[in-house]
């Protein structure tokens, strides 16, 4: 889990696992758990927790199993490691650290700072330089409504603008490659070479579709994705 220094991106690792009463001078944190960091309220170390998750039967776990829509109780355990990593540019090293160890990660994103520098070196580190596919995490949704005071057209908005700029970075990472390969390329082959980048963008690019953002409030404790909201609209209409 990688993203710009605040207190949040330690929230959304400490909401899970719940803590017993212990004595402590500091707030209990499962992460963020050396005085300097409660102190300075900033992730300075990469730190790990596991957590169990149940979760549905992919569509192919449940043909192997011989099961139809009318088994959609049938869940299945998983163990997730997630591995906070710090997001102020003096420990980026750390974050190429933690995400060698990784199959995913979460770049959590301010939407009221929006896309910063810190942003772009980590899709870099994450998503370009060591090949794993990142999901957006747009926190601070609340704040959209209650201090921002948006319409949901303006909060909309707001929230495309931001994700488009995190597509232009992953966008001009993958030209800026094809560029620097180009001047050892035969010309003539330059035209397919346009293709593939075009579908190298599709395939990396970000979208509340493709179920590679999410929108949460790490305070609150709460976030959800598109699949979800559409899941629990279904469910709403159906009880009227």
């Amino acid at each position: 889990m990688a993203s710009f220094p605040t207190s949040w991106q330690e929230r959304y690792a400490s909401k899970k696992p719940k803590a017993r009463a212990l004595t402590s001078p500091f707030q209990v944190r499962f992460l963020d758990n050396t005085e300097e960091e409660q102190t300075r309220g900033i992730t300075m170390k990469s730190s790990a927790i596991s957590l169990m998750y149940e979760g549905p039967l992919t569509p192919s776990e449940r043909k192997a199993r011989g099961l139809d829509s009318t088994n959609d109780d049938v869940t299945v355990p998983y163990l997730i490691n997630l591995v906070d990593s710090p997001g102020h540019v003096d420990f980026s090293f750390d974050v190429s650290t933690a995400v060698r160890l990784c199959d995913g990660a979460l770049v959590l994103i301010d939407v009221i700072e929006g896309v910063c520098a810190q942003t772009h070196a980590v899709l870099r580190q994450v998503a370009w330089q060591e090949g794993i596919r990142p999901c957006l995490v747009l926190n601070k949704i609340d704040r959209l409504i209650h201090e921002l005071q948006f319409t949901p057209v303006e909060a909309y908005q707001h929230i495309c603008r931001i994700v488009e700029q995190a597509n232009v970075i992953i966008s001009s990472m993958i030209r800026s490659d094809k560029l620097d390969e180009e001047q050892e390329i035969d010309v003539s082959l330059l035209d397919d070479d346009d293709d593939q980048t075009e579908t190298l963008e599709r395939q990396w690019m970000f979208s509340p579709a493709y179920g590679n953002v999410l929108f949460g409030s790490a305070y609150d404790g709460w976030a959800f994705s598109i699949g979800y909201v559409m899941l629990y609209t279904t469910t709403i209409v159906n009880s009227l």
